[in-house]
C-alpha cells in the first residue's frame, strides 16, 4: 500500500486515496457543490464509495502511480478534500482535479495541495503539462486555476456529457 508516493506540505499529507477513505469520498461527492460542479457519480452508500474508490480510483493508481490523493491536515487528522492527477476521457493529457469538504473551503487548502501536487507531478512523476478542466459557471475554480498558473486553452465536452466545460493547461518549466 506505501509504494505509492505521497506529498507533504505546510498543513497537508497528501496520500494516494484507499478504501479507507469511503467515508470522506461518500460526503464529499453528495455535497451539492459537488454534485453541481463536477457531477452525480452516484453515490448512495459508504459501499458504493469503496466500490468506485476500487474501479476509479486505485485502478489508475496501480496502472500509473498517481490518482486521486486523500488530503488529510497535518495538525489534527481531519480528511478535508481530495486532490488528484487523473487520466480523464476527453482529456487529452493528464488532468488536475480537487475538491474540498464544505466547512474546509475558502481557508487555502485546494491552493496549497494543487500546488504540491503540481510540483509533484513535474519534478517527481515526470508530467510534462496537466491540463484542467471546469464548468463555466465554476467561478471559485477558475479563479484557483489561474492562481495556480493554469492558462485558458480552449473548451471540451467530456464523453457521454452534455455541458460544455473549459479547458485550462499548465506546462513544465524547462
Amino acid at each position: 500500500m506505501n509504494q505509492f508516493k505521497s506529498f507533504i506540505s505546510k498543513r497537508l499529507l497528501i496520500r494516494p486515496t484507499f478504501e479507507q477513505d469511503a467515508k470522506l469520498i461518500f460526503q464529499l461527492m453528495n455535497t451539492p457543490k459537488f454534485i453541481k460542479y463536477i457531477g452525480d457519480r452516484k453515490i448512495s452508500s459508504i459501499n458504493d464509495a469503496k466500490n468506485y474508490i476500487k474501479v476509479k480510483m486505485l485502478a489508475q493508481l496501480y496502472l500509473m502511480g498517481y490518482s486521486s490523493y486523500t488530503l488529510i491536515n497535518k495538525s489534527n487528522g481531519d480528511k478535508i478534500g481530495i486532490c488528484g492527477l487523473y487520466n480523464r476521457a476527453g482529456v487529452d493529457g493528464i488532468d488536475i482535479g480537487f475538491g474540498i469538504l464544505p466547512h474546509f473551503e475558502r481557508l487555502g487548502y485546494a491552493f496549497e495541495s494543487s500546488s504540491r501536487l503540481i510540483k509533484g507531478a513535474f519534478e517527481e512523476l515526470e508530467i510534462e503539462e496537466i491540463k484542467a478542466i471546469t464548468n463555466q459557471g465554476n467561478i471559485s475554480s477558475k479563479n484557483l486555476l489561474k492562481k495556480l498558473g493554469f492558462k485558458l486553452i480552449g473548451k471540451t465536452i467530456l464523453p457521454d456529457e452534455k455541458d460544455e466545460l473549459l479547458l485550462f493547461e499548465i506546462k513544465k518549466l524547462e
